[in-house]
């Protein structure tokens, strides 16, 4: 975990967040590397959820909302971790956390443990509208997205041509005031997620059907770009440790160095959701079926990512280093160049200019780095650590026959290709 971490801080991919003026705890950056990695990844999600599908479409909810939607969700009551304070230095833990109390109480070797009694602690973060703070202009920062989904019910319904069963599908920001943020970007207080919402008919028999599609379609995302099989797991929930709302629930989890741990949560919510803020708004959510005349109050289906830990978690799948060098593995729909064009030396106007023709060439079409510092040895490896699946070096041999050499970042085996079929032969791969 420390070496990845480190990686990620050396060449761009994450940075602590407010650096320069000692940090905010919980909070992360994205440099030029993460930025297109954790855009990949969405794109991913987007295709595959969104793209591909005739029954799901898509909206962006506001992060604000009206605090009655808070109410309505449970969030404003609900929505807390038990607290506890060490009284000898004051630091707070969740109460549920045993091992990470235990090893807290390790520090203090001279004084007994000493702790408060657990106190709720709301998760939900406060922000203020209009001019003069106070109670009527109070409002929250959205814990979660899935209140944009549910109170844009109808107006989706309204304005599309979905019918039951059918999905809306959400990528978003969220807030929460985590008591103890850490894991590096696993658990923070500003991150996004990849949500989707499937409306079903309020049956037990379709909630079954449903819930174990979307169970078996979510795993098979992770497989399908790149992430180990023997990494990944189900956790089912019993019925004792369900959400308040959930008729069935699980998690794909990841076996990260600390342990299982959820990237992704699949539940069958019922009609919780459109019946709280029907009630609470006054407005009908309900659906009626064209064909049969019935109107009802659907189930969803949730499938909910967090897209940082999920990159978290690519990332510690992918991460490679032996003897010779340090590289991510990453699927080539993930990694943020998936090209690298070199001039064999830089001194060489010939070289440099080709080089520069095949580099612009290929970025019409996909995210390609350039490189003509140091020696080739040195740019394949700087390549490796981002995870460029190929590298393309233009030699001297290039001005004679049109040719290239390619080297797979994996393998490091290296082929003549010709200029000419150099998109396709990319294309193909990736």
């Amino acid at each position: 975990m420390e070496a990845l971490v480190a990686l990620c801080k050396r060449l761009g991919i994450i940075f602590p967040g407010s650096e320069i003026y000692g940090g905010l705890a919980g909070t992360w950056d994205y440099g030029p590397i993460g930025t297109l990695l954790k855009k990949n990844l969405k794109d991913q999600w987007w295709n595959y959820n969104v793209q591909l599908r005739d029954n799901v479409v898509a909206v962006d909810a506001a992060i604000m909302m009206n605090p009655k939607a808070w109410e309505a969700s449970g969030h404003t009551e609900a929505f807390t971790d038990p607290l506890v304070e060490c009284k000898h230095c004051h630091i707070r833990f969740r109460s549920d956390k045993t091992e990470d109390i235990k090893a807290h109480e390790l520090t203090h070797k001279d004084k007994t443990a000493s702790w408060t009694e657990p106190v709720n602690f709301n998760l939900l973060v406060k922000a203020y509208l209009g001019i003069v703070e106070g109670k009527q202009s109070e409002i929250y920062l959205r814990g979660e997205i899935t209140n944009g989904f549910h109170v844009n019910f109808k107006n989706v319904v309204n304005t599309t041509r979905v019918r039951i069963p059918f999905g809306i599908a959400q990528i978003g920001k969220a807030f929460r005031n985590e008591i103890t943020p850490g894991n590096f970007i696993f658990r923070s207080r500003e991150f996004e997620q990849m949500e989707l919402q499937f409306y079903i008919q309020p049956t037990p028999e379709e909630g079954k059907k449903w819930f174990a599609y979307w169970k078996k379609e979510s795993m098979d995302w992770y497989v399908s770009l790149g992430m180990s099989k023997e990494n990944l797991r189900f956790r089912d929930h019993e019925a004792t440790e369900r959400a308040h709302y959930a008729i069935d629930a699980t998690d794909i989890e990841f076996k990260a160095p600390w342990g299982w741990q959820e990237m992704m949560g699949i539940h069958n919510r019922g009609d919780w959701d459109l019946t709280r803020h029907q009630k609470y708004s006054g407005q009908a959510l309900t659906y009626r079926d064209t064909e049969t005349n019935q109107e009802y109050t659907p189930w969803d289906i949730e499938t909910s990512a967090g897209v940082d830990r999920s990159l978290l978690f690519f990332l510690l799948d992918a991460y490679r280093k032996d003897e010779k060098r340090e590289w991510l593995q990453l699927n080539p729909k993930l990694a943020p160049y998936k090209a690298a064009v070199f001039p064999l030396v830089a001194n060489k106007p010939a070289l440099v200019a080709k080089a520069d023709e095949i580099y612009h060439n290929l970025r019409k079409s996909i995210m390609v780095s350039w490189d003509d510092r140091g020696n080739i040895g040195k740019r394949y490896a700087a390549q490796d650590e981002v995870g460029t699946p190929f590298c393309i070096t233009v030699d001297y041999t290039t001005l004679e026959d049109q040719t290239v050499t390619v080297r797979e970042r994996d393998s490091m085996e290296q082929k003549r290709v010709p200029v000419s079929e150099l998109s396709n032969f990319l294309l193909k791969v990736l």
